[in-house]
């Protein structure tokens, strides 16, 4: 039962990456590329936002604070 359950918690770490392609696009209201803090802080909520497990639920910890990173370095 412990083996399966690493198992279980190991396996929603590896596919955080997998989600991890959001489809976030940091542009302003009239079409121009946002650039600079107004881009930094679109992209840390939009992050944020999406950062849901395989089964929809949101991720919390660990997994949530390694997939807003991975977001942010993309």
């Amino acid at each position: 039962m412990k083996r399966l359950s690493l198992v279980v918690v190991l396996s929603l770490f590896a596919a955080a990456p997998a989600f991890a392609e959001v489809s976030c696009k940091a542009v302003s209201a009239d079409g121009k590329p946002l650039a600079g803090a107004a881009k930094s802080s679109f992209m840390k909520k939009c992050c944020e936002d999406n950062a849901k497990s395989a089964d929809g639920k949101a991720l919390s910890g660990a997994a949530k604070n390694s997939f807003v990173k991975k977001c942010m370095g993309d």
